[in-house]
């Protein structure tokens, strides 16, 4: 996301694609990202000045666009835009939508074809599977299941910290998520939910286009015009793009109205395409530039997060104090995250997608972890719920891990179907083998 935010919003006169090949443009974004957040990932542990000047950025560049996207969920709601019962009744997770399309959707297949309604219906719908999922996913991520209480004990916050804890977690982070994300969805949706990309698709059957499409669009939606066309003839993708690209052209522009709209729909916007949410607060030219920046500081705030996450990770595997080289080189290795860009094709956006449904597979080994170390003694100590706060712990805890298991266990069915199974079946199965292992040497 930082890269192409560099890429698309903030220097695309100098990296953009249009005056450099794409590569040489995505080495030295790359470089310049990863630059700057090695430098304040390495020096973090240290503190000092340069720490904080940081951070204050961070914050402020965040803050910058979360208050864009609260002035334009304002500004339509002014307008009449946003139906506000709609979305407060959203808020109630709707666990229909992992086997049926939205309401707003559904209209929009049912002008397609019968026959190829459900080449549609399944993708619209494995799409919004893996939308909750990787929200289930993040709403409580390493950030806070590991940063979190190890930032906490590095303060010497101990338990008689706990109401000061509690009031920094909702007042610093739970409050200001939800405030910033729902703002962004409501703002996002009331452009993009349903809603055609303007210049793929006329706005009725047998009119004409009037608008010139955004140029990244093009190539997704003809995409998906060639997926709904394999679908139809039962190719391959290597079969279809065998074919000659004209005859693939005329087979696309020989589709329904219906499935054509379908596409422009579905298609995924980018970064530069987002900004547009905030052309109704601050004009088009501005608003590429203020959510660019706004990207910019949240991929860099959450690169060094990561990077700083794994470097303490990395200590505590080898059982070193949390600083030095150790550290250091632990948070080196999330560098090789600067390569994505050369292997993810898509909106880099969307990236965010997979990267958390591979997030919830993980998600349940930290929620058994704190639920066994929770009722055990040696570990807990006077410290250990007793009583009824003890049963009513212990429920919730069974209910959150379930949670987390079932959609592990979901996330792996989806994308693996019975190799996934397998692979979590020898998962667990080292995980009993290595505490056997490390039991034996206790024992003696």
């Amino acid at each position: 996301m930082g890269t192409v935010a560099l890429r698309q919003n903030i220097l695309p006169g100098i990296l953009g694609i249009e005056v450099m090949p794409e590569v040489p443009s995505k080495m030295i974004a790359g470089a310049i990202f990863l630059a700057i957040c090695l430098t304040f990932t390495m020096t973090y542990g240290a503190g000092g000045k340069g720490t904080k000047i940081f951070e204050i950025m961070i914050k402020t560049i965040v803050s910058m666009i979360v208050l864009c996207f609260i002035g334009v969920v304002a500004k339509l709601s002014i307008e009449g835009k946003i139906i506000w019962g709609e979305i407060l009744s959203g808020m109630i997770p709707d666990l229909s939508l992992f086997v049926k399309p939205t309401d707003y959707i559904m209209p929009h297949i049912e002008r397609v074809a019968e026959g190829f309604r459900p080449f549609w219906t399944n993708m619209i719908v494995g799409q919004q599977r893996d939308v909750m999922i990787s929200a289930a996913a993040t709403a409580v991520g390493i950030n806070m299941t590991f940063l979190l209480p190890y930032s906490m004990l590095r303060k010497g916050w101990d338990k008689y910290f706990r109401g000061l804890a509690i009031f920094d977690l909702s007042t610093g982070l739970f409050i200001p998520f939800i405030i910033a994300t729902g703002c962004v969805v409501i703002a996002s949706s009331s452009q993009f939910h349903a809603v055609p990309a303007q210049g793929l698709v006329a706005d009725e059957p047998g009119g004409q286009i009037t608008v010139e499409p955004a140029k990244n669009l093009v190539g997704p939606y003809n995409k998906l015009l060639g997926s709904r066309v394999r679908h139809e003839m039962g190719l391959s993708t290597e079969e279809w793009e065998q074919l000659p690209l004209q005859q693939r052209t005329q087979y696309c522009q020989a589709l329904p109205y219906a499935d054509k709209k379908m596409a422009a729909m579905l298609v995924k916007r980018d970064a530069f395409n987002l900004a547009d949410t905030l052309a109704p607060l601050t004009g088009p030219v501005i608003a590429q530039y203020v959510f660019g920046l706004g990207v910019m500081g949240m991929a860099m705030g959450a690169a060094t997060m990561l990077m700083t996450i794994n470097g303490l990770c990395f200590c505590e595997l080898l059982g070193r104090p949390p600083r030095g080289w150790t550290q250091r080189i632990g948070s080196l290795m999330v560098s090789v995250g600067a390569l994505g860009p050369f292997f993810w094709k898509e909106a880099a956006p969307w990236l965010a997608v997979p990267t958390s449904v591979f997030a919830m597979v993980l998600l349940p080994i930290a929620y058994f972890a704190f639920f066994l170390l929770m009722n055990q003694k040696t570990f807990m100590g006077n410290n250990m719920p007793t009583g009824g706060k003890r049963i009513l712990w212990n429920v919730l805890m069974a209910m959150a891990a379930g949670a987390a298991a079932f959609g592990s266990v979901w996330s792996l069915w989806s994308k693996l179907q019975w190799l996934g199974i397998a692979l979590l079946v020898g998962f667990i199965a080292l995980c009993i083998i290595v505490h056997i292992f490390r039991k034996k040497p206790a024992a003696a």
